[in-house]
């Protein structure tokens, strides 16, 4: 553990990505294999279950510390970060464990899941005796789930491929599913992500997916898109489905469904198991999973009323079904096809798709008034939007959301199916629609994490109920929102929040409403759950509005409007 801990030292002091690229490949080379391996689980964003309730951490913290709750709660606000906060609190230690991060790991950290919590209030302080100030930092990052240190997936597997110097692709190809929930790291597992290249390595790849390709943002006027990409047919144009970017893998008899966040979800999809029957052997396709419903793409938030649910009801399968709609084939009979021409592979990729045919598959045409009739298909081919220029394309583009998509895609007619998002082997671009806005209210304001701990800049907006002549109308809170603003306008609304604060409740104040901003969101629905009735996805503040009175805000009724 101690090891471990120097090495986030080392990281979070450093901003260079070749200081940390250096503290990730001195570490590597040193580490056993099986703290190795947990270390790279943690770097590359892996994050087990909660292993202790939050609240039990604190109490039995406070009590470690002999501190009253009102000052270790004044504490935490102060400090930002529940790990750092009881780690300056609780009496310092030496450190007397030599154990490695797997031994605290898999010996003392897992075990404490679903332990009575009078048990668990036994066992947590011997465990932090054992280590010194930093370790128990770490530590208790580890058991909150909260380990970040600004080290991106990218910059582990170039790490890792200079340790054993191979191609980082390929190190990237073997990562793919080594943070799943389901993975339990090891010597071996270490092992195998720095073995020497081998010619049958692709056969004994099993249920494991390819690393994403990721497309760039396009944002450009329309005029410079014929000098940008030249003409529309070198392109392969696609709408931006708002759903589940995912794999399907069909091999040894068996298919899995993995997610963009490398994520086995094959159990939250039940209905796409049918396609094992109709899917050969060795094939893997991308696609975005989507709520299908009454022959069209339905709206995201149906999709995610089934996703956090821990039981999938025939009701909830029923009011949500999802389906895949298939865009690009990466194998095809047991061979890789990614260095193969997108052309190519979607030319077989409809083959594939039409050999699944009857209640499993059929081609997706939007405009079509007969495609409710394909009620129960569950994999369908993504259709390509054809244009006679650019500016056609950018006309078919408004009715985005009327269709429920959010913009559209453009894939290169030769690219390459690259790792992550590069330009080396062809381009995909997402030309996305301009976001939703509205004008909100500052109404409560929270202090931030890290970094932000002392300023305020977690803040809950709101909009009227009412029209503007109406004595009665109310403000309504709708949306939280912590980015947009540059550094220096956060430490401006941070004063105002100061001097205008009306009440505390915990961590939150409520303000004066006195301050307007712009509030851009990528989708809208309505909700139950939400006071408002409104509920909106990836909230954040596109500009301060100096210029806006609180009277001239939106209003609930503007929200409504957005619904689709």
């Amino acid at each position: 553990m101690k090891a471990f801990a120097e090495l986030y030292a080392r990281l979070d002091a450093t901003t260079s990505s070749n200081a940390k690229l250096a503290a990730m490949r001195d570490y590597f080379r040193e580490a056993p294999a099986e703290d190795a391996a947990w270390a790279v689980y943690f770097l590359a964003g892996g994050r087990p279950r909660q292993l202790v309730p939050t609240r039990l951490l604190r109490d039995t913290a406070t009590r470690a510390a002999g501190l009253p709750d009102w000052l270790f709660e004044e504490s935490y606000q102060a400090v930002g970060d529940l790990a750092e906060t009881i780690s300056l609190l609780l009496p310092e230690s030496h450190h007397t464990s030599d154990d490695g991060l797997a031994v605290w790991m898999q010996e003392k950290l897992l075990p404490l899941r679903g332990l009575p919590p009078e048990e668990l209030a036994e066992r947590l302080p011997p465990l932090w005796a054992q280590l010194d100030r930093p370790s128990l930092m770490l530590c208790l990052k580890l058991v909150t789930g909260a380990f970040r240190v600004g080290v991106s997936k990218l910059l582990v597997t170039r790490a890792l491929a200079a340790v054993a110097d191979i191609d980082p692709k390929r190190v990237a190809q073997r990562l793919v599913g080594y943070t799943d929930l389901s993975h339990r790291p090891s010597a071996d597992s270490f092992q195998a992500l720095i073995a020497p290249e081998s010619d049958d390595e692709h056969a004994q790849r099993g249920g494991q997916p390819y690393p994403f390709f990721l497309a760039h943002p396009l944002q450009a006027e329309i005029e410079r898109f014929a000098g940008l990409l030249g003409p529309p047919s070198d392109w392969l144009v696609e709408w931006k489905w708002d759903g589940i970017r995912a794999q399907l893998v069909k091999r040894d008899g068996r298919l899995w469904v993995w997610s963009r966040g490398e994520e086995l979800v094959s159990e939250r999809f039940p209905e796409l198991e049918r396609l094992a029957d109709c899917l050969p052997d060795g094939s893997v396709l991308d696609g975005e999973i989507v709520a299908w419903k009454d022959g069209r793409v339905q709206p995201f938030a149906l999709l995610q009323q089934r996703i956090g649910r821990k039981t999938l009801t025939a009701k909830v399968l029923e009011q949500a079904p999802a389906a895949v709609l298939a865009y690009d084939l990466l194998e095809w009979q047991g061979e890789d096809w990614r260095q193969r021409p997108l052309g190519e592979r979607r030319a077989c990729l409809e083959q594939v798709v039409a050999r699944c045919s009857g209640d499993a598959a059929i081609q997706a045409d939007l405009l079509d008034e007969h495609a409710a009739a394909v009620e129960h298909a569950v994999l369908m081919l993504s259709p390509l939007v054809e244009g006679t220029d650019w500016h056609d394309l950018a006309r078919q583009r408004e009715a985005s959301r009327e269709r429920g998509v959010e913009g559209m895609m453009l894939k290169a007619r030769d690219s390459r199916y690259g790792v992550g998002r590069t330009k080396d082997v062809g381009v995909w671009w997402k030309w996305k629609i301009d976001p939703y806005s509205v004008d909100a209210v500052l109404i409560y304001a929270q202090r931030g994490h890290g970094r932000r701990a002392s300023l305020y800049t977690d803040f809950t907006f709101a909009v009227w109920d009412g029209a503007p002549d109406d004595p009665e109308r109310k403000l309504v809170p709708f949306a939280k929102a912590y980015s947009g603003l540059t550094d220096e306008e956060m430490r401006q609304v941070d004063a105002i929040v100061r001097r205008t604060t009306v009440e505390k409740f915990g961590p939150v104040r409520s303000v004066t409403p006195t301050l307007v901003f712009e509030l851009g969101f990528e989708g809208i629905a309505a909700s139950n759950r939400h006071k408002s009735g409104i509920a909106v996805r990836f909230p954040r503040m596109l500009r301060w509005r100096h210029d806006k009175p609180v009277e001239e805000a939106d209003t609930l009724e503007t929200l409504r409007a957005l619904l689709p």
